[in-house]
């Protein structure tokens, strides 16, 4: 009876203040989750002054910003399977580009759909999953409150027109395109196999064009991401939205203005472009992904893949280029949330889903474990949260659980990061290191796990092996210690100096401790 009169007291209370039920339960809290391809933290408010980033570092200003944050696997689908399902790579067998989540693990509740399972409208745009580890016709269908709509679907893009080959809109292209397109037409090709040919023949890895935002991808993801905060916006539910962008994934394009910001006479390459002294060939690769650009095969001058300083340049500008644009259609989305005054009221996440590499160590792209490829940028913003930084490694697996708890949700109990929630609180944790792996000997089913404290970096590499199962006193073919504090561009391996002996056994110590509890975790229901 008391709790009766309490629930009517509540109820005269709220319609007397004016106050809806909705609106009470309209407390809970947003989620804004946008994800950015392979965007490494080429951004000023990680201390990178050539960056033209405004739009990140304002949320940055007013967020909490991990300077230490690290991928599980450099590489699209294991790193957005393992930050969606809070799995390591090793539980979810997600190690390439080809292997479906739910094949491997039917069961996994992933991120959107814990939240979409305790009440919340979620909804998606752009790349979130990697489409090739998910099922083509429903995107992970679980997933979604919604039909998920791939970006080649979106109905925002300028004119109606999406990109040829889902990149290319310069008018010197499309001219092209139509013309090879046309004569392969009238020789009987169809469609398919015809962009299947421009892809193989004609595919440059940049683009500068006098074009609209929403020419390309990120500005037709955008607007779609708008329009749903704007449906959203009306409706008396908590939501997640998920918007993920897809440059600066190669081919660099983006419209003229986002390369006019950099001088391209100062565009900065990679001041150290050779192996690291004494480092294992196994740790390296021949940048294959940028070498399947139809215009860099004639500028690579050696077996290793290294490209001429002819073309860096122009690699590298159209990097950053690719960032301020995405920059851009962050900053539209945040101007949406905020005029729809959903701001005050929902959390902000940016995350880059692996690092890149930009000519370091001879270096394209990601696939390592070097800290170019394995680092990103992290940034949560909590509208009841203070600013911060920190430096204390953490992993994409923690994101998870940090968006459960700051959302009063309990944590999904099969997570294995952890809640990041103290640190933005301003208090001390345990977290000690980050790990990181990457796929070695493929013809021996290889794997080179690393270990990244604030200061240093351990790797071993092995054959036949998966932390899942015991060592079985299994021994590392190769070996790698870097110090970052003395040596930040991995100049030179350590691990076999005598100075660092000592450091050697502590990180190794941390790695054995790590493996360690990884095993039979792909049991584990």
């Amino acid at each position: 009876m008391k709790i009766q009169k309490v629930l009517t007291f509540v109820i005269s209370l709220a319609l007397l203040s004016g106050i809806s039920f909705n609106t009470v339960a309209q407390q809970k809290k947003n989620v804004l989750f946008i994800a950015v391809d392979d965007l490494k933290p080429t951004i000023k408010a990680y201390g990178d002054d050539f960056a033209r980033t405004p739009n990140i570092d304002k949320l940055a200003d007013k967020g909490f910003v991990f300077l230490n944050a690290y991928t599980q696997q450099a590489v699209c689908g294991p790193s957005r399977a393992s930050m969606l399902t809070g799995w390591r790579p090793d539980r979810t067998k997600v190690w390439d580009l080809k292997t479906l989540i739910r094949d491997k693990n039917p069961d996994v509740v992933t991120l959107p759909q814990y939240f979409k399972e305790n009440g919340y409208t979620v909804l998606g745009t752009g790349k979130i999953f990697d489409p090739r580890s998910v099922d083509k016709e429903t995107y992970d269908g679980r997933s979604w409150s919604e039909p998920y709509k791939y970006p080649y679907q979106l109905k925002t893009y300028a004119d109606n027109k999406p990109p040829k080959l889902g990149y290319y809109q310069s008018p010197g292209y499309l001219k092209l395109y139509k013309r090879v397109s046309d004569s392969l037409k009238a020789a009987g090709m169809k469609r398919g196999k015809i962009d299947r040919y421009m892809r193989k023949h004609y595919k440059p890895s940049t683009e500068k064009a006098d074009v609209p935002d929403n020419a390309y991808e990120d500005g037709a993801i955008a607007l779609d991401a708008i329009n749903k905060l704007k449906k959203l916006s009306k409706d008396n539910k908590p939501f997640m939205l998920m918007v993920g962008f897809k440059r600066p994934h190669l081919p660099f394009v983006a419209p003229s203005k986002y390369w006019d910001l950099y001088d391209e006479n100062k565009v900065p390459v990679a001041k150290w472009q050779k192996h690291s002294v004494n480092g294992p060939g196994v740790a390296y690769h021949t940048n294959g992904e940028l070498r399947s650009y139809t215009d860099i095969p004639r500028y690579v001058v050696d077996k290793q893949g290294h490209v001429s300083m002819e073309i860096q340049p122009r690699l590298v500008h159209g990097y950053y280029a690719a960032t301020s644009y995405v920059d851009a259609q962050v900053g539209k989305v945040l101007k949406a949330l905020k005029d729809l005054g959903l701001d005050e009221n929902t959390i902000v996440v940016l995350w880059g889903d692996h690092g890149w590499h930009l000519g370091d160590h001879g270096l394209w792209c990601k696939h390592t474990n070097f800290e170019q490829a394995t680092r990103l940028p992290l940034i949560i913003y909590d509208p009841g949260k203070k600013p911060g930084k920190s430096t204390i490694p953490v992993e994409t697996l923690d994101i998870y659980p940090t968006l459960c708890e700051l959302a009063g949700l309990k944590p999904e109990p099969t997570l294995q990061g952890k809640s990041l929630e103290p640190l933005l609180d301003g208090k001390r944790t345990d977290m000690e290191y980050a790990v990181s792996q990457w796929p070695a000997y493929r013809k021996y089913n290889g794997m080179g796990y690393t270990v990244r404290t604030e200061r240093y970096r351990y790797t071993e590499w092995y054959k036949d092996y998966r932390s899942t199962q015991p060592l079985n006193g299994k021994k590392p073919t190769a070996r790698e210690l870097y110090d970052y504090e003395k040596d930040p561009l991995e100049t030179h391996n350590y691990v076999n100096d005598p100075e660092y002996k000592e450091v050697v056994r502590e990180m190794q110590k941390l790695m054995h401790d790590f493996l360690k509890s990884q095993i039979g975790t792909d049991k584990v229901k």
